[in-house]
């Protein structure tokens, strides 16, 4: 990986499981039954991806998202059932297993962004009606929303980019039946606005953010894979936002967009090899991830200091998770 900082390290890691599953930064495997029914065992790296590419890694970035994502889900488990079952491990989480839908759902708080996808993007090139909403003329660039906007696109296989959605063209196109997608907007809307409130007492904005949804075996919805971490959303700073916003500012990011908007800053929106960034723009990343983590949970984040990949596999061993009978 071109683009690092020093520390230690999760790029990737192997284990003695069935079913290797490779997401952008996590990867999965299958893990023996029990009274939950299936189980997969989640690693999350410290890769760093935007423009649908893996760009880098950040020291602790894998730790904080997995550590975060599961005090989220512990906050939102009366709003919509969770994969989540434990955190056995920093960069490690067992969860219930899903099947995926087949749409990552986008909410959105604020119009802005850099992507070619970007809600600011489309608008700013004359864009009124986008992904099914109608929006008005004069918005600024980073300008809340009067209500959050629900923009579903496709998940595009590694190297290829995502592919913007209507509500309405996600049952249209058979991506997911009408009554799934129907209980899957409402909860959308009901855990992005928890969110907000969270994010509020901790002196941030909830810009925007994906959720992935997911049926377990028993025909259950449950939310999966990550939520409101700074890979998954847009953190603001609330206190400088209003200023920033009248001077044409861009708002104090927490989140990865430091990272997207330097290589867009570069010319670079995801297509050939990606240019070179300076040490200093990722440890600012990886800052940035850190005060988003202890704002919003209010625990201070305590780093590991070992090697990450033989502590996880010694953790998994301890607990005999490792062990996997060829009958199953």
């Amino acid at each position: 990986m071109s683009n690092t900082v020093k520390g230690h390290l999760l790029d990737s890691i192997a284990l003695p499981l069935p079913d290797r599953r490779d997401g952008k930064i996590r990867s999965s495997w299958s893990l023996k039954m029990d009274e939950t029914g299936g189980r997969r065992v989640f690693v999350t790296s410290d890769r760093l991806s935007a423009f649908d590419r893996v760009l880098g890694c950040v020291p602790d970035k894998g730790q904080m998202l997995n550590q975060l994502a599961a005090w989220w889900f512990a906050q939102l488990s009366d709003i919509v059932p969770t994969h989540l079952l434990e955190v056995p491990d920093p960069n490690v989480l067992i969860a219930k297993a899903a099947t995926p839908l087949r749409v990552e759902v986008i909410v959105r708080r604020a119009i802005t962004g850099v992507t070619t996808t970007s809600l600011w993007q489309r608008y700013n090139d004359g864009a009124r009606t986008i992904d099914g909403h109608q929006l008005p003329d004069g918005l600024l660039k980073n300008e809340l929303l009067r209500t959050p906007l629900i923009t579903p696109t496709t998940k595009a296989d590694s190297g290829a980019h995502d592919t913007p959605l209507s509500v309405a063209g996600v049952v249209e196109q058979g991506l997911v039946d009408r009554s799934i997608w129907n209980l899957v907007c409402g909860a959308a809307l009901d855990v992005f606005q928890r969110g907000e409130e969270v994010a509020t007492r901790s002196g941030l904005i909830l810009a925007d953010t994906k959720y992935e949804f997911g049926m377990h075996a028993d025909g259950t919805l449950m939310l999966i894979d990550e939520v409101h971490t700074p890979d998954s959303s847009r953190y603001w700073v609330a206190d400088s936002y209003e200023d920033r916003l009248s001077q044409g500012l861009e708002p104090e990011s927490l989140d990865k967009e430091i990272i997207r908007k330097a290589y867009a800053a570069d010319g670079y929106r995801g297509d050939g090899e990606p240019p070179q960034l300076p040490e200093a723009t990722w440890a600012a990343v990886a800052s940035g991830y850190r005060t988003a983590y202890e704002q919003l949970t209010g625990n201070s984040l305590t780093v590991a200091t070992e090697p990450i990949a033989p502590r996880i596999l010694r953790t998994l061993s301890t607990l005999h998770l490792l062990e996997y009978p060829e009958e199953n």
